[in-house]
């Protein structure tokens, strides 16, 4: 539901990690709450050293349509470690630009 999204900046240092390999900081990170879940943290994509991630289809009904990322390395493919909304809704316009990276798969914590 609409009325459910809300995005704001949060304070401090962001920093995104895989096996020791820094994935993104930033200290203009943004936090979205949907209502469906934990917040979740967005980087603006300046921020995210791209040169890990590999883009693929998605779509995430309750913000727009989205680009999943899988993290590629020398060794190995892991899917669905972050995505982006391409398109968002009016009510998630600010995440425009940014991406955001499933904690599960990644550490994704505040410096």
């Amino acid at each position: 539901m609409a009325s459910d999204i809300r995005i704001r900046k949060v304070p401090g240092r962001w920093v995104v990690r895989s096996d020791g390999a820094v994935l993104a900081e930033t200290s203009e990170a943004l936090e979205l709450e949907d209502g469906a879940g934990e917040p979740v943290i967005f980087f603006p994509q300046g921020d995210v050293a791209m040169a890990f991630l590999d883009a693929g289809e998605s779509d995430l009904r309750s913000v727009g349509e989205a680009t999943r990322f899988a993290l590629v390395d020398a060794s190995s493919t892991t899917p669905d470690v972050a995505w982006s909304v391409q398109t968002p809704k009016p009510e998630a316009a600010r995440l425009a630009g940014h991406i955001a990276f499933d904690a599960a798969k990644v550490t994704v914590e505040q410096l």
